[in-house]
């Protein structure tokens, strides 16, 4: 518990400066729920989004096609697109964009997709972009390529 009080105290800091009554009153913030039809449902215990003291933490997103709730396997630049427009609707949802994004993490189930991937990436973000880590795992949800989660300001 001191390790949360903690971590809001320095988010809050981060984005209210040092106005410490402001810091206190946003602290007592509780965490909201982002939802939208726009992108696939949560396929088990989780948000699509969780809005918490300003910031939005976008849950991992991979290419299922939101309107069927079908997986799109396909090549990595066409998963990685729906990937990122799956994204965009949820940050959208949260009164975000990818202009606000300041920290993501891209799962490659092959690091020899990063190239393009990144390529497609590129088109979605602008500078300056946001902090980003990128690392190939074991394997992803229902054997898709890519999966990317994001951290957003209001």
């Amino acid at each position: 518990m001191k390790r949360r009080n903690a971590l809001l105290t320095l988010s809050c800091l981060a984005l209210a400066g040092p106005n410490l009554f402001s810091c206190k009153r946003r602290s007592k913030q509780m965490k909201k729920e982002i939802k939208t039809d726009k992108a696939p449902k949560a396929i088990g215990p989780y948000s699509q989004a969780i809005m918490a003291n300003g910031l939005i933490f976008a849950s991992g997103q991979i290419a299922i096609n939101p309107s069927t709730g079908e997986l799109i396997a396909g090549t990595i630049e066409e998963e990685t697109r729906l990937v990122l427009n799956n994204l965009k609707a949820v940050l959208e949802a949260a009164g975000s964009s990818f202009d606000k994004v300041i920290k993501c993490t891209v799962f490659l189930q092959n690091m020899d997709d990063f190239s393009r991937m990144n390529a497609v990436y590129g088109e979605f973000f602008k500078p300056p972009y946001p902090a980003r880590a990128a690392v190939q795992v074991a394997r992803l949800p229902k054997d898709v390529k890519v999966e990317i989660e994001a951290i957003a300001i209001q």
